[in-house]
This record gives C-alpha cells, sequence and structure tokens, in this order.
C-alpha cells in the first residue's frame, strides 16, 4: 500500500475530514474518501476516526491507497478517437452520449470499457477499480478531450495540476440569451442543491469556482461562447451559465428553457487542454475537433 501524510492548517479547521481531504486531493473522489475511512484506512494523529470527524489545527492526517486490484468491469470493443498517446498519457476526444466511467446504470458502453480495450492493464489504478486510469471527468453529453493516465506516476503528476489549478481547460459553449458583456468572469461557489442531491448549485458553502468567459458570436436569442476554467467543479459551466441567466442550449438539468433543435444535452465542448507532461516536462496543448452537430449548430442558428 502507498501511504500519505498532510497537517491540517488553520484555514482547514473544523472542515469534516472527508470534505477536507477531497478538497486536498481533486484525484479521489468523495465517495471512494469516505469508503477508506469507513475500512479505517485513514488515521488521524495515528488512531483511526469517523467521517463525521472534524479537523484541528496541527492535526496529522495519514491514509493508504490500497494497490489497485483487477477491474472488475469488461473490455469493450468500443472506438476511440484517440488525439495523443504515448506510454504514459492518452487524450481521447470523447463523443456525446458517453458516460466516462461506470456507475449504477451504466456498467458496459463506458469510456473506460473503451480504454481498458485499447490499454488493457496500462491504466493507473489509484481512483479504485471502477475508475482506471480516471483522472477527470467531463459530463456524458459533453464532448472532447479527456486526459487518461497509464501508470500511477502519471496520475498523480497530473492530479497535481488539477489541484494548483494550473491545467489549462479552453471550452466552447452555446448558450441561451444575449450576454451583455464581450467577457467576463463568474466567481460563485459551488456544491451539492440543498434539495436535489444529483445536482450541482451556487451554494454559500461550496467550493471556489471561477469561470471565465468570452463571447465569439452572437446569433438571435444565442450566444456562442469560449469559457475557461479556473477550477473544475462538477458541472461548473453549467451551473454558472445558468446563475447568471444564461444556461447553456440543450441543457436538461439547469435549464428550464426549451430549444427548437434537436439536441441531446447541452452544447458544451471541451475544446482545448494544456497540461505539463508528467514524465517530459514539457508543457503540451491538445485541441479536440468541434463536433459535427456543434457545427451543424453554429449554420442554423439565426
Amino acid at each position: 500500500m502507498d501511504e500519505f501524510r498532510f497537517q491540517i492548517t488553520e484555514e482547514q479547521e473544523d472542515e469534516r475530514i472527508d470534505k477536507c481531504m477531497s478538497m486536498l486531493i481533486d484525484s479521489l473522489s468523495r465517495s471512494y474518501i469516505q469508503k477508506l475511512i469507513k475500512e479505517e484506512a485513514v488515521t488521524v494523529n495515528g488512531s483511526p476516526v469517523k467521517g463525521s470527524y472534524r479537523v484541528k489545527t496541527d492535526d496529522e492526517v495519514a491514509f493508504c491507497l490500497p494497490k489497485a486490484v483487477e477491474p472488475a468491469i469488461e473490455a469493450e470493443n468500443i472506438p476511440l478517437d484517440i488525439l495523443y498517446e504515448d506510454r504514459d498519457i492518452v487524450v481521447v476526444n470523447k463523443p456525446k452520449g458517453m458516460v466516462v466511467h461506470p456507475a449504477a446504470g451504466h456498467y458496459s458502453g463506458t469510456l473506460v470499457n473503451a480504454l481498458l480495450y485499447h490499454c488493457g492493464s496500462e491504466l493507473s489504478g489509484i481512483n479504485g477499480c471502477m475508475r482506471p486510469g480516471i483522472v477527470h471527468r467531463i459530463d456524458k453529453d459533453t464532448t472532447g478531450s479527456l486526459l487518461v493516465c497509464k501508470n500511477d506516476a502519471a496520475h498523480r503528476a497530473v492530479a497535481a495540476q488539477l489541484k494548483e489549478h494550473s491545467i489549462h481547460r479552453k471550452y466552447l459553449a452555446i448558450c441561451h440569451g444575449s450576454l451583455k458583456e464581450e467577457e467576463g468572469c463568474v466567481d460563485k461557489p459551488i456544491g451539492r442543491h440543498p434539495v436535489d442531491r444529483k445536482k450541482m448549485a451556487v451554494t454559500p458553502n461550496g467550493r471556489t469556482a471561477v469561470t471565465h468567459y468570452r463571447v465569439l458570436r452572437r446569433f438571435a436569442g444565442y450566444t456562442y461562447l469560449e469559457c475557461v476554467l479556473e477550477t473544475g467543479r462538477t458541472h461548473q459551466i453549467r451551473v454558472h451559465m445558468a446563475s447568471i441567466g444564461h444556461p447553456i442550449l440543450g441543457d436538461e438539468v439547469y435549464s428550464s428553457l426549451s430549444s427548437p433543435y434537436k439536441l441531446k444535452g447541452q452544447t458544451l465542448h471541451a475544446w482545448t487542454l494544456g497540461f505539463v507532461h508528467p514524465t517530459t516536462g514539457k508543457y503540451m496543448e491538445i485541441e479536440a475537433p468541434i463536433p459535427d452537430y456543434f457545427e451543424r449548430l453554429l449554420h442554423v442558428l439565426p
């Protein structure tokens, strides 16, 4: 097992241990952290704690990550649009409608099923057997570039960049309405919706979330945008744009506005991904071509 240690600072005091760890370690999901705590793999000052434990300044938190086990999910021969690949990483252009990793109701047909067929055992195991190789995600109906790690060393290096918000992520989106400014920034904290736990929302107790946007083109009733993530919260662009009255066109979760176009989910594309290669140390920038449905829509919008 790999063991990790860190010390709690004054700024982190009184946070729940599971929330604190999820904020410090972006590469691990909160549910996985809670699983580690339940299995007593997490200690504070040498003793196991419950997930409800609230950390104190100078607490020493230690936890062990079990070695990766053989995934209990099947490899499937699903074609992948690979934008870049070497022995450490692979960047794929995820299509609309594909779930990134297996979860309740989606145990086949996911990107992970396809990656297992393409990469075999060459995927990082840090995020557990259901998410081999996965260090960050994009939504089912969001298209575009996704970085996958083939080994744990690469995973840790990329996760560190995510934590520092140094990975450059540029998205293309079409939203409802006409934004007043040509450029703007939405700086609003995002957390779980207080009522619908499947949704995210702007909430005072949420995590810091910052989205920069720039108008690319204006249409009658819609705006074509470039969005740059300063942080990477779940559903961040969708929540932020909805919060300022300009939800993403086609978003069936965060928008109540109807669309005259036959869309399957939000018009959101992870266009550019810039990062430092985990082995070479060189900065790379990968661009995912705009999908056909998106291009067609840009030509028919009034």
